[in-house]
C-alpha cells in the first residue's frame, strides 16, 4: 500500500486524518469499491423502509439523508470519470452560486444545501440514484488503465493527485459512513 495526503480533491474529505493507506493499483482500488459498495448493499437490504427514512441518526438526519449526501458528494467522482475517459475537464453538477467555487472549501454550508435539497426526495428515488451512479463510476473504471488511475501528472485538473485520490476519497466517505451508522445502530439503547 502506498501513502498520499488527503486533498481537496477527494469526493468528500475525512477529517483529522491526513495520511491513509492508499491501494497500489487498480485492482486494489476497484476491489476496495467493490467491498464498499456491497457493505451498504447488504446493510440496506436488511434494514425496512420506515427506519432508513426514520431521521433518528445524529443531526436528525435518517439513513436516506446520508446516502443522498453520499450520492451529491459522489457526482465528483463520476465528473472526474467521465473527463477521464474523454480526455476532457471534468464537468462537474451545479451547485448554487452561494456555495464557493469548490464545495470542499466550505464542507458544512455543501453538506446543509445537499441535505435541504434531498430531504424531501422519496427512498426508492434516493436509492436508485446512489445505486447507479456507484455501479456507473464502477463500470465506466473498468475501462482506465493503470496509469489513468495512478500517474499523478495524468490529469492537471487533478492537481498533481492521481486520479485514484479522487475513488479513494469516495471509498473513504462511504466507509466511514456506514461505520457510523453501524455504530450507532448497535447501540444497547436502540434495540
Amino acid at each position: 500500500m502506498r501513502y498520499y495526503q488527503l486533498s481537496t480533491i477527494n469526493s468528500q474529505p475525512s477529517r483529522g486524518v491526513l495520511d491513509l493507506e492508499r491501494p497500489e493499483n487498480k485492482e486494489q482500488l476497484l476491489g476496495m469499491l467493490h467491498d464498499v459498495f456491497n457493505r451498504w448493499e447488504e446493510q440496506l437490504a436488511g434494514t425496512p423502509e420506515a427506519q432508513l427514512t426514520d431521521p433518528s441518526l445524529p443531526g436528525n438526519w435518517s439513513v436516506k439523508d446520508v446516502m443522498a449526501h453520499l450520492w451529491a458528494w459522489q457526482q465528483r467522482t463520476l465528473a472526474r470519470t467521465e473527463a477521464a475517459l474523454h480526455d476532457a475537464e471534468p464537468q462537474y453538477p451545479k451547485w448554487p452560486d452561494t456555495l464557493p467555487p469548490d464545495p470542499d472549501d466550505d464542507v458544512d454550508q455543501a453538506n446543509d444545501w445537499i441535505y435541504k435539497t434531498n430531504r424531501d426526495k422519496p427512498w426508492p428515488a434516493v436509492y436508485s440514484d446512489w445505486r447507479g451512479q456507484f455501479l456507473r463510476i464502477l463500470d465506466l473504471s473498468e475501462q482506465l488503465s493503470q496509469n489513468d488511475l495512478f500517474d499523478p501528472a495524468r490529469y492537471t485538473w487533478m492537481g498533481g493527485y492521481p486520479l485514484a485520490a479522487s475513488y479513494f476519497g469516495s471509498y473513504d466517505h462511504h466507509k466511514e459512513h456506514i461505520e457510523k451508522l453501524r455504530a450507532w445502530l448497535a447501540q444497547p439503547d436502540l434495540t
